[in-house]
């Protein structure tokens, strides 16, 4: 927020590409049927076509491609903990699709992706958080998680300093 990504179109087209790179990089998690296992509603929290229908909006190219973090094909805890930091910004999202209004944008054109779901941001993330705690985790397995979420948040990180450096 430092980087005030809402101060006008421009700022804001540097907060979708980051957000771009960074669903990029866990676009494939949403389709592993292992982790479809555990939580069944998976590939309707997908975002990245909706921040790529952002970007055409305010017409901007897509982010050169690079290779996905985590990786292909991780094991079941990073892939999880991946995951958390992916699904958690939708916490924020709302607060953020509000910000946008004063940009003119909308589900509609520019913030689609920012736009909350029709049960709420909480009541999804509970959904979430609930599949995630019923994973049976080793201490061990936990820890990577812990780690591998890390790794997701230190990943956006980088990727906010690259766009508003």
């Amino acid at each position: 927020m430092a980087a005030d990504p809402f101060a006008d179109r421009a700022r804001f087209a540097r907060f979708l590409r980051l957000q771009y790179r960074f669903h990029r990089d866990v676009d494939g998690l949403y389709a592993d049927p292992a982790l479809h296992a555990l939580l069944p509603d998976l590939p309707s929290r997908r975002r990245l076509s909706r921040i790529a229908g952002d970007l055409a909006d305010l017409g901007q190219p897509l982010p050169p491609e690079a290779a996905p973090r985590p990786g292909e094909a991780p094991p079941l805890p990073v892939a999880l903990g991946w995951l958390y930091v992916a699904e958690g910004s939708n916490l924020g999202g709302a607060i953020l699709y509000r910000m946008a209004a004063g940009l003119g944008l909308d589900a509609g054109f520019g913030a689609r992706h920012l736009a909350p779901h029709a049960d709420g941001p909480a009541r999804h993330w509970r959904g979430f958080t609930a599949a995630l705690d019923a994973a049976a985790l080793t201490p061990a397995q936990e820890r990577q998680a812990i780690d591998a979420a890390r790794d997701a948040f230190e990943t956006v990180h980088a990727y906010a300093e690259a766009e508003f450096a």
